[in-house]
């Protein structure tokens, strides 16, 4: 047990390139266009974050025949499949992609194997709105795959031409587990050229490591249908350290403190900062008053806007000056 009551904070944490390219399109498609905005899903899987935006005026659907015709209309950060993109032609919508560029990476992989003739393994939550996407770019060619407990059970048109691709935002340990377990059963399976697990992805995994040397139990800030949330939670569990996933200080259980003299807290990649500061100071304010940091890696990954939005914007901005 620890003497001095503090908090330990993971480095890095919260919002990844991805989605704060996600969110900047939708301010910015507000800003240069005006209502009404459509969001078809959920822009990232964070409630704070999508309220946000709702009280600013933005509309979200589940699905492209609640967007009247013509209407704009954003795809979330986590991708959609070929039949959606031509259901919005279907309707005239003026759409603006905010996939995250390394989804994309992975849809692209998807079609390439698939048109060489390869048997593809999706490792990932087949309910997941990135894996379903994925799965719509070559559904004849893909096989998902959520637990290796279902490798026994595969079977492929030629196991010399099979490849393995993964969800985003994955556990890299259990992801590794599959693939190995994968590689016993198919030799010449192919792995991705690089990793589909994303950067953000990694080094909050990294991180959660870190702290869990020095916590006794770990918080995690995020939704719990954020997928890349719930794995620094499992992350924390096959570190040996408790931890609790939780939306903000209403969720902090106080039987969760007792005993527990250094919390370790961090957020998923579509968690705001400001929902981390608020857990700060309400466990200073429960007797936890310092502070430090676990984690060397520094992100300095950013992404462009999709040309359709990057374009108006500058003409928006060529007008005001």
């Amino acid at each position: 047990m620890k003497n001095n009551k503090k908090v330990v904070l993971a480095s890095p944490r919260g919002f990844c390139a991805g989605v704060v390219r996600a969110i900047d399109i939708v301010n910015l498609a507000l800003e240069v266009y005006g209502q009404p905005i459509f969001v078809r899903r959920e822009i990232v899987h964070n409630k704070f974050v999508v309220n946000e935006l709702h009280r600013k005026g933005i509309i979200f659907v589940n699905e492209l025949d609640e967007v009247p015709h013509g209407n704009r209309v954003i795809f979330s950060a986590h991708g959609v499949s070929p039949k959606i993109i031509e259901a919005s032609k279907n309707r005239n919508l003026q759409v603006i992609d905010a996939t995250c560029p390394l989804v994309t990476k992975v849809h692209r992989e998807a079609i390439k194997y698939a048109r060489l003739g390869y048997s593809i393994i999706l490792i990932g939550h087949p309910d997941h709105d990135e894996v379903i996407g994925t799965l719509g770019e070559a559904p004849e060619a893909i096989t998902v795959l959520e637990h290796e407990d279902d490798i026994d059970g595969l079977h492929v048109a030629d196991s010399d031409r099979i490849v393995y691709l993964t969800q985003t935002t994955l556990s890299l340990n259990d992801t590794q587990h599959i693939v190995d377990k994968l590689r016993n059963k198919f030799p010449h399976i192919q792995a991705p050229a690089s990793e589909d697990i994303c950067y953000a992805t990694q080094n909050r995994q990294t991180a959660v490591l870190e702290v869990a040397r020095k916590a006794d139990l770990i918080l995690v800030v995020g939704s719990a249908n954020s997928s890349n949330s719930c794995r620094l939670v499992e992350v924390a569990h096959g570190a040996g350290i408790p931890a609790y996933l939780i939306d903000d200080i209403e969720d902090i259980r106080s039987t969760w403190l007792s005993g527990a003299s250094v919390v370790g807290l961090t957020a998923g990649a579509s968690a705001p900062e400001d929902l981390v500061t608020r857990v700060v100071r309400y466990l200073n304010d429960l007797g936890y008053p310092d502070v430090e940091t676990a984690g060397e890696i520094v992100e300095h990954v950013g992404f462009s806007l999709p040309p359709e939005l990057a374009s108006a914007t500058a003409i928006s901005k060529r007008k005001l000056h």
